[in-house]
């Protein structure tokens, strides 16, 4: 019963806006103010204001009990722990470098570094299309 009440006030409310906008502000704006006007009335018939009210209940609950329940305090400081332990873990994974073990669980072996071959010492900008790139980028001083 209270929820049709408000849904009325609202619109009661909406209406007296949309009839001011319609005066001062012209049609668009009493348009614009008769579609909010029966949102309530619309959220009351469909239900949806109780919803509404249902989750406005429950997360003011919980805030509540969030504030002042000390053992949600410990459960966040426990997370806030554990957060910053993992974050703190992998950038330290990060800036050690040859730390990670391989599968069998010993430390990799040194890599050797690889032979040169020719296809790797020529320049890769010897390709014809990168010299006509570059011809052009010459021809317009960008380069």
């Amino acid at each position: 019963m209270s929820w049709g009440a408000l849904a009325l006030a609202l619109t009661v409310l909406g209406g007296t806006y949309t009839w001011w906008a319609l005066r001062n502000r012209g049609v668009t704006a009493a348009v614009r103010g008769a579609g909010l006007t029966l949102l309530p009335l619309a959220a009351w018939m469909t239900g949806l204001l109780q919803v509404f009210g249902d989750i406005t209940d429950s997360l003011a609950h919980w805030l509540t009990r969030l504030v002042f329940s000390p053992s949600v305090w410990l459960g966040l400081i426990i997370g806030f722990v554990a957060v910053v332990m993992i974050g703190g873990a992998n950038a330290f994974a990060k800036r050690v470098p040859g730390d990670k073990p391989d599968r069998r669980g010993s430390k990799p072996a040194p890599a050797r570094p690889k032979a040169v071959t020719r296809a790797q010492r020529q320049d890769p900008l010897i390709d014809d299309e990168m010299a006509e790139i570059q011809a052009i980028l010459k021809k317009r001083g960008i380069s």
